[in-house]
């Protein structure tokens, strides 16, 4: 079977109540974003599309969902890994002087820590646990999954046998390919085709 694995849409920045955790939706560019994604996939002969269960991944599979007349199947384990965190910042947006993340301007800061609300081990677990969840249950088809930037980035990595979780991380959008056999066999296609989207990106 086929795995098409597409990042999110770009969201807008979301700060949650006291005791609450971040949820963006997209912003008007992400759904721009998501319009053309659907567009450039529309053709591709997707049989099921997948997405985390936060908003901005849903939200970015909802017009390839919609235009193919599929229902987006949601999974809580291909949720991003600061799916706790009380703010979402878009990282175009980060800034020394925003207490909302000037700590990642801080080389004292444990980007681990940071970045992985429940452990690295424990994320890339679940990451692994979501994709062979779709692999096993969608044998000979091909699956549009919407997932994160860091969700992204660590399957590929273990596919790959890279140490560095921070190594390979793809853009709004992005889509990269991994073609998965019954027997266990896992062979990356490409990584981060923005083509549909390069027009979106700079804004």
């Amino acid at each position: 079977m086929e795995l098409l694995v597409i990042r999110h849409a770009r969201p807008v920045r979301d700060e949650a109540p006291e005791g609450g955790v971040a949820d963006p939706d997209l912003a008007d560019i992400g759904r721009l974003q998501a319009s053309a994604t659907a567009d450039c996939l529309a053709t591709e002969g997707i049989d099921h599309v997948v997405a985390s269960s936060m908003k901005r991944a849903l939200r970015t599979a909802e017009p390839l969902a919609g235009r193919l007349g599929l229902t987006v199947e949601v999974l809580d384990d291909l949720r991003e890994s600061d799916h706790r965190s009380r703010v979402y910042v878009p990282s175009e947006e980060f800034s020394r002087d925003d207490p909302a993340t000037a700590h990642y301007f801080d080389p004292d800061t444990d980007i681990n820590e940071t970045l992985f609300s429940d452990g690295y081990d424990k994320f890339r677990a679940r990451v692994e646990r979501g994709f062979e969840h779709v692999i096993r249950t969608n044998r000979g088809r091909t699956v549009a999954v919407f997932c994160h930037g860091m969700v992204t980035g660590v399957y590929l990595q273990v596919l790959l046998g890279i140490d560095d979780p921070l190594s390979l991380l793809v853009d709004y959008c992005g889509i990269s390919r991994i073609v998965a056999s019954s027997t266990g066999a896992r062979s990356v296609r490409s990584v981060n085709e923005t083509h549909h989207v390069r027009h979106l990106l700079a804004r």
